[in-house]
């Protein structure tokens, strides 16, 4: 049995290995989530959250885990949401680190929260965007495609937030007030993204099909809709080093690696620097400047992007068809 907090939680299999390079067990692993426990709460908690689940290590089979198990604790609950069909169903939520850990017993190795609160799921509180490093480029291509969209955003009256992927790309998150609901924010998102795109067209792209995007880093818009995630701060993530996807500093971003952030090296990190997305949410702005952008470009013949391949046809959706493959009129 594992104490955390008040309770404590049984781990069984805890040797098993669940990254073989560095020997990390499941054991390691929740013992990991209690030593950030607090900072992966104030991150990830009171969120619908997507569990991704390798029963048998990273190198294994997995698969996401959205409803709550048979049999959870009565401390770990859910909420019901509305996914892009229309339907509603419960969705796990995690309210303590006790829950988290019970994640791990589940086999759980990436956490996946919405950008919107458990009590008000419809309307997002934060913005994200997802800086995803094309073939070609890496992690160094990122960073400043992530400081130029800092200062987009700022000019658009929103206060940023960086971590690692964990893997080559960046993600940047903007605290805002829950006014909006999901497609309003994608705008909001696709906006910025253009606006990002226009000051740096030789390194960033908007481009959906990837085909177009050429060794630029693409800005996914789409991880702004309703039931797409990432993986949260403090996340573990299935590569063969353990990584974790880590709140930065802006100072720390040109002097830091995304290898140096593993479930071995975060918690020690935390005790030392402290947790730089800490009090992130007490200054939520707003995305009216956003949509102002957006309409701006809409009236400039700019409109709507695709969207994912499982989506509904939205409204003003462009056809989802490769370029390459798209027919051709005579």
């Amino acid at each position: 049995m594992l104490p955390v907090g008040d309770r404590e939680i049984r781990i069984s299999s805890p040797h098993r290995v669940l990254w073989p390079e560095p020997g990390i067990t499941k054991l390691d692993l929740a013992r990991y989530l209690v030593d950030v426990g607090d900072a992966f709460l104030a991150a990830n908690g009171g969120r619908p959250i997507t569990l991704q689940r390798f029963p048998d290590g990273v190198d294994g089979d997995q698969f996401f885990s959205k409803n709550p198990p048979k049999g959870a604790p009565d401390f770990v609950r859910s909420v019901p949401v509305v996914y892009p069909s229309g339907r509603k169903h419960p969705q796990l939520v995690l309210d303590e680190p006790a829950a988290a850990v019970w994640a791990v017993q589940m086999n759980t190795v990436v956490f996946h929260p919405w950008p919107s609160l458990a009590e008000n799921s419809d309307n997002p509180d934060q913005l994200r965007i997802d800086l995803d490093p094309q073939p070609g480029t890496d992690f160094g291509d990122a960073v400043p495609a992530a400081q130029e969209l800092r200062t987009v955003l700022a000019e658009a009256g929103l206060t940023s937030f960086v971590k690692t992927s964990g893997n080559r790309g960046l993600h940047v998150f903007a605290p805002i007030k829950p006014d909006h609901e999901f497609l309003d924010v994608r705008h909001a998102v696709i906006a910025a993204a253009r606006e990002l795109e226009r000051r740096m067209p030789e390194r960033v792209t908007t481009a959906w099909w990837k085909e177009e995007r050429g060794e630029r880093v693409f800005v996914d818009f789409n991880q702004a809709n309703r039931d797409r995630t990432m993986a949260g701060a403090y996340s573990p993530r299935p590569l063969a080093h353990a990584p974790v996807s880590c709140p930065l500093g802006w100072d720390e971003l040109e002097h830091v690696k995304p290898a140096d952030f593993t479930v071995l090296t975060v918690p020690e990190r935390l005790r030392t620097v402290g947790d730089p997305w800490a009090g992130m949410a007490a200054d939520p702005g707003g995305i009216e400047e956003l949509l102002g952008w957006w309409e701006r470009d809409v009236a400039n013949g700019l409109g709507e992007l695709p969207f994912p391949p499982d989506y509904p046809k939205m409204p003003g959706e462009p056809p989802r068809v490769q370029p390459s493959r798209a027919h051709k009129e005579p």
